[in-house]
């Protein structure tokens, strides 16, 4: 057990430096087209471990139609404006709004599947979205150093905060790790055209050339997305998603991390204070606290029961 929760905090701790790294990339390459070519290698990298790994094969019609559908969210919507949104804001502000995810999966899944709300959620919710309303006001800027961008990053978190739900409504037959493969493969040339809708340059790609360039792209492409979704579904599978959400927190200290020490960007106060507003949004509205709770108290009514 111990093995699979270094397995997490690994993944956590590239996943937070993915925002400095997507950042540094966008920087020099269309956010749109950087995006289908990351996702395309990430999903090239995924299919050709399962080959390895003797579980690839082909989806059915049935499966195929379900997987066209989740990837608009999962990974058009999500990837690509995310992409853009780490454009027109910081790396410290895009971590920790990316740390509301297991939050807004919870919020969308209590309206959409009639999930029943108790007090610890519900104050967990509100946690949450104040620790991104204090973190979007951080900085010398105040009300008006709120970005697009962080509008962008808070709806690519939402799209994907969707796409959970669908994929629990749908409950596709096929592997998850199989799904994200071929999700992320469809979905980057989805996002492809549209960076060609948009007159996106194609030769922007000739940055990937530089050394240092290449180095981050293929940390984020494979690294961060492809290892990194395999490991969590693995790790998921065997701990459960309530103390998977646990660790979620971390993903959002490594990306204030990372932005400090890849970004050179300032910490304010504020960015401390949301953080600690997001990771107990996060412990709370997720029922991370509940199920460690309950998980307790029937760990003593069992050793209650032995010693008698």
């Amino acid at each position: 057990m111990k093995s699979i929760y270094l397995l997490l905090l690994s993944v956590m701790m590239v996943w937070g430096f993915n925002v400095s790294a997507i950042k540094i990339l966008v920087a020099e390459i269309d956010p749109i087209l950087l995006t289908s070519i990351r996702i395309f290698t990430a999903g090239v990298g995924v299919l050709i471990a399962l080959s390895f790994m003797k579980i690839l094969r082909l989806p059915t019609k049935k499966e195929l139609s379900t997987i066209c559908y989740i990837f608009l969210f999962n990974v058009v919507a999500h990837h690509a404006l995310m992409g853009v949104g780490l454009l027109y804001t910081t790396g410290v502000n895009g971590g920790l709004i990316v740390g509301l995810g297991p939050l807004l999966t919870m919020v969308l899944s209590t309206f959409l599947l009639s999930k029943k709300v108790t007090y610890i959620k519900g104050a967990g919710f509100l946690l949450g979205f104040t620790g991104v309303i204090i973190t979007t006001l951080a900085g010398p800027g105040g009300v008006s150093g709120i970005s697009i961008g962080d509008l962008f990053v808070f709806f690519s978190i939402a799209a994907q905060a969707y796409s959970f739900i669908l994929i629990g409504k749908l409950n596709p037959s096929l592997d998850p790790r199989l799904l994200t493969g071929y999700m992320l493969v469809i979905g980057s040339v989805f996002i492809f055209v549209i960076s060609m809708v948009v007159e996106t340059e194609p030769a922007q790609i000739i940055q990937l050339f530089n050394m240092k360039m290449m180095g981050v792209f293929l940390f984020s492409a494979l690294i961060c997305t492809a290892f990194g979704h395999m490991v969590y579904n693995f790790a998921t599978k065997h701990v459960g998603p309530a103390e998977t959400a646990i660790f979620i927190n971390f993903n959002t200290f490594f990306a204030i991390l990372g932005a400090s020490l890849f970004l050179k960007e300032s910490i304010y106060m504020e960015h401390i204070l949301g953080l600690l507003f997001i990771v107990s949004g996060v412990l709370l509205g997720t029922g991370a606290v509940e199920y460690l709770m309950n998980k307790r108290k029937r760990r003593h009514q069992t050793l209650k029961k032995q010693s008698m």
